[in-house]
């Protein structure tokens, strides 16, 4: 297995990313890792690294990159609630700049880039924000995406026209998600919208709510970090490759 760091050209600039892929010779099949609100790091690549062991090339892009190269901004420090919150104040402004349009054409960059060193179609796998980063990749190009995989993710269901749930009706693949319990960015209401959308749009999907489990608990670089359900997470991304891409 090999990781490295590369340059995405897209149409607003270019995109620094992390690219992992297994030893042996290919073609391998590709996923496409969205990362979370604290951006790429070491978790990040940790995480990557660990599914290209399973034969998989991954392309962890910083999505932030319009801001910078990552780190875009500093880690904050972990054990204390204003340094969180002042990271929170810094990041939503580029969370809120990744609107529909902007997802779409980063997305398809990503997508060609992955190409370059994968075989289509892919399975996309998203974290809190990436998961509706992922969602509206997939609905955007359903004849690449085979599998989308989301992870204590938050805001799938809001009052906005465009919200991501609304797309389901533009996705073909095969949705799996891993929700956290107690979440206050994605309440028992929001998933059961969310369930109701995939199903009336006929998409096939799996949604388990991790009990015990926080928003945020596959990222061991937190406080919230749950090993338990990090490690059913990886059983449940690894079944969905396995039967969407793997073969």
């Amino acid at each position: 297995m090999s990781g490295s760091t590369i340059d995405i050209q897209t149409p607003d600039g270019v995109a620094d990313a992390y690219l992992t892929q297994p030893d042996g010779e290919g073609p391998h099949p590709g996923v496409l890792f969205v990362m979370d609100a604290y951006g790429l790091r070491a978790r990040i690549e940790e995480m990557a690294d660990r599914i290209a062991e399973r034969g998989f090339v991954v392309l962890a892009p910083n999505v932030f990159y319009r801001a910078g190269r990552a780190p875009v901004l500093e880690f904050p420090d972990m054990s204390e609630e204003s340094a969180r919150g002042e990271f929170f104040k810094q990041v939503r402004p580029l969370m809120e700049e990744l609107t529909p349009e902007r997802i779409s054409a980063d997305g398809g960059a990503y997508l060609d880039e992955l190409a370059k060193h994968a075989e289509e179609p892919f399975a996309v796998t998203g974290y809190c924000m990436g998961v509706r980063f992922g969602l509206r990749v997939a609905a955007a190009y359903p004849d690449r995406v085979a599998a989308l995989a989301g992870f204590h993710g938050g805001g799938l269901v809001t009052d906005d026209p465009r919200s991501p749930h609304t797309a389901a009706p533009d996705l073909r693949a095969e949705l799996y998600f891993g929700h956290a319990d107690n979440d206050g960015s994605n309440s028992p209401e929001q998933i059961a919208a969310l369930d109701q959308a995939l199903d009336d749009a006929g998409v096939t999907h799996t949604a388990e709510v991790y009990s015990g489990a926080a928003h945020g608990y596959t990222m061991s670089d937190t406080p919230v970090y749950d090993e338990q359900a990090t490690e059913r997470h990886f059983d449940a991304l690894f079944a969905l490759l396995d039967r969407t891409i793997a073969g």
